[in-house]
């Protein structure tokens, strides 16, 4: 199979390795993204990665991938459980759609135990740090590739 990934980072996520290494590792945002490119590409596809901090951002990226990518792996950051809009732009996107969590959304403060994302993705992968990106890719790429 080929074609492009889309990588979506949200806000703060730019500050991994940096902030509350406790809870999210010491791994930076660059290494998620550089291991997840190199294992994405040995399984014939190209990564177009986009972090920000900003909402509309991610929508619009969301909105572009629409066009240009067969799948799209998601770490919305806080934005999982109070973007409406972002749920609303991911649900026009017809390829596969995994959102990803370096810890554990469940096991944390309630505020983190809803998403407003999870019910117009593929499916969920949260809680195993850096492992999270590496499982997110190993199930879309079970998605897309025929049995």
């Amino acid at each position: 199979m080929s074609g492009q990934i889309l990588l979506l980072s949200g806000p703060n996520l730019d500050l991994l390795g940096a902030r509350s290494p406790e809870i999210y590792g010491s791994t930076t945002l660059r290494e998620h993204i550089d291991a997840f490119r190199s294992r994405a590409q040995s399984a014939g596809y190209s990564v177009l990665d986009v972090q920000s901090n900003f909402e509309g951002d991610l929508i619009e990226a969301v909105h572009a991938a629409r066009e240009t990518c067969v799948a799209l792996v998601i770490n919305a950051g806080a934005l999982t459980h109070t973007s409406w809009a972002l749920a609303d732009a991911l649900a026009t996107f017809e390829g596969v759609k995994i959102e990803v969590h370096l810890s554990n959304p469940a096991a944390r403060e309630p505020f983190r135990h809803v998403s407003t994302i999870a019910g117009v993705v593929n499916g969920t992968i949260a809680g195993f740090g850096s492992l999270s990106y590496v499982l997110a890719l190993d199930a879309l790429c079970h998605l897309l590739e025929p049995s």
